[in-house]
């Protein structure tokens, strides 16, 4: 049995791309058209593992993509960086003039804003995926119409490339983790990066002696993100990444940082990509 990936979008986005590169074409896609989709295919076993973003180099963090994690009990079990490629799509035979509206995911029509700034006739139109609305304007045979997408859309889709590699900052990559419902598929001898979650007091110096503890214990810190805790007003909760050259250093953090925290919680122990 081939095992199941769930992405967000279709073939031929981003998530796809990723799929392709950290697990090969011998799957079976499971294609969702939002995170929340993504995520209830794993709790129901349609989907044995999830593909999802979580931060990019420009735009920053998909902030409800963590919470995500967390209030599903999910587990981050590998992540993947991919470099971003933004192309405008459109039928075969239409020019760059021909165009008057594009859609995209909100994502990628900000990453390429300024290269619509010399196409001010061009109406931005929000999507929910990249590849799907190259997919719809050949289904549809719509005209008038582009999507901005991966380069692979275009081959799948049969469109032309009216305009290549159109992102503000060609140096665009975007992070992914792959997540499922059960933790742990690599041996600890492997294991060099960590997510964790975990809220403090609000009094002074709180969180800065919790990170004075993480680099005690050797931990690098390479992400910290705060969000909100709903039913709490003004209380934050801190979602952090680390790396470590032994898990030992990591699993003596652990012990301190579930004594001297509140609500502590590992979201996952994998390998670094960056490496």
């Amino acid at each position: 049995m081939k095992l199941r990936i769930a992405i967000q979008g279709i073939k031929g986005s981003n998530h796809h791309q990723v799929v392709r590169e950290y697990y090969g074409d011998d799957i079976e896609l499971v294609e969702c058209m939002s995170f929340d989709q993504l995520v209830d295919r794993l709790l129901d076993h349609s989907a044995d593992k999830g593909v999802m973003a979580i931060e990019n180099s420009i735009a920053g963090s998909i902030i409800p993509n963590y919470a995500l994690v967390y209030q599903n009990n999910l587990h981050i079990i590998g992540e993947h960086y991919l470099n971003i490629h933004h192309n405008l799509m459109a039928l075969k035979g239409q020019q760059l003039s021909d165009i008057q509206e594009v859609h995209s995911h909100p994502m990628a029509l900000l990453q390429c804003k300024e290269f619509f700034r010399e196409w001010p006739q061009i109406k931005l139109v929000e999507d929910v995926d990249t590849a799907e609305t190259a997919r719809r304007i050949q289904h549809r045979q719509l005209t008038h119409i582009a999507a901005i997408a991966p380069r692979v859309a275009a081959d799948l889709y049969g469109l032309d490339i009216v305009a290549p590699e159109i992102q503000t900052i060609k140096n665009n990559a975007t992070r992914f983790i792959i997540v499922k419902t059960k933790n742990k598929e690599i041996p600890k001898a492997e294991i060099n990066k960590a997510s964790v979650r975990f809220v403090t007091d609000h009094k002074r110096g709180s969180l800065a002696t919790i990170l004075n503890v993480m680099s005690d214990c050797l931990l690098n810190l390479t992400k910290i993100q705060s969000l909100p805790v709903i039913e709490t007003p003004w209380k934050y909760a801190f979602f952090v990444d680390v790396t470590f050259e032994h898990y030992d250093n990591f699993k003596k953090a652990k012990s301190l940082l579930n004594i001297m925290s509140e609500d502590f919680k590992v979201l996952g122990e994998y390998k670094n990509a960056r490496l």
